[in-house]
């Protein structure tokens, strides 16, 4: 796998402007090309399958296929098991993986671009050294999310569809949200936690010290695979820290963290750091 070639990156927007603007700021980086841009989803579907970007920015509002249709179809060409057209040397092997960025800060959008297979959310009037830092988050396997829309994701599963013990009720059970869903949290296991999640709120039965009262009588075994410090490490991820403020607030080093945050996921089969934060609240953590 060649590490120092560039993030192959397409656009797709509606707005010529829009797309010159992102491709001005993209094209600014040394370790980022545009590869190619388009004006609805269906290009964006058709570009993707020929050309076999690392990451692709997506709007959601288009003519003709919306941005979540098209995600969905170029996250299932990704996943497309035996597909022998992508060659090591175009694609190195990772799958395409998609950021959703729109004006619109809607519930509705997040979990739609959740149950589509995208791996970020983001605001366009996001900075763009969020914006470029999100794409290499993304590039390595990590998932990002808006911090705003992140709170309001939590208390959905939290107060409106999740149930205990990893299962789904009502919304987001039919938007696929938690359990194998892609979008996770800026700040994973590689990443400096930069637009974290802020603001969590506390479920019911928590006390104002952030700890449970109400611990359920089933706990995921999964939880005993954790040491005392990836508890730890655990519960802030749950209290929406990004990696370096839990490195400042546990008097340990940021590569540590990173490690923790990487064995905490591995342990208790987390895809992401949203998954992390819905393990904890369901097992009393936090």
């Amino acid at each position: 796998m060649n590490e120092s070639r560039s993030i192959r990156v397409i656009i797709a927007d509606d707005q010529e402007l829009v797309r010159a603007g992102f491709a001005m700021v993209i094209g600014s980086q040394p370790d980022m090309e545009v590869v190619g841009q388009a004006s609805d989803g269906a290009q964006a579907v058709a570009l993707a399958e020929s050309l076999h970007p690392d990451v692709v920015l997506m709007d959601v509002r288009m003519p003709g296929m919306d941005g979540i249709e098209a995600t969905s179809r170029i996250t299932s060409l990704s996943a497309a098991p035996g597909d022998a057209t992508i060659s090591a040397e175009s694609a190195d092997d990772r799958p395409t993986r998609v950021i959703i960025l729109t004006t619109f800060d809607l519930d509705e959008y997040v979990m739609a671009a959740i149950n589509a297979g995208a791996s970020g959310f983001l605001l366009k009037d996001t900075e763009p050294e969020t914006l470029l830092n999100s794409i290499r988050t993304v590039f390595q396997g990590n998932a990002i999310i808006a911090p705003s829309a992140t709170k309001r994701l939590i208390e959905k599963m939290m107060q409106d569809g999740y149930a205990q013990h990893g299962s789904l009720t009502g919304d987001a059970a039919r938007s696929g949200a938690v359990y194998g869903s892609a979008v996770g949290v800026s700040g994973g296991a590689a990443g400096n936690g930069a637009g974290s999640m802020t603001g969590i709120p506390s479920p019911a039965g928590a006390a104002s010290d952030g700890s449970n009262t109400s611990r359920p009588a089933y706990t995921d075994p999964e939880l005993d695979l954790l040491t005392d410090r990836e508890r730890e490490v655990l519960v802030e991820i749950a209290h929406g820290l990004s990696n370096q403020e839990i490195a400042d607030k546990l008097f340990i080093s940021l590569p540590t963290v990173k490690t923790h945050v990487a064995h905490i996921l591995a342990k208790i089969n987390a895809r992401d750091r949203v998954q992390a934060v819905v393990f904890a609240y369901d097992n009393g953590l936090v």
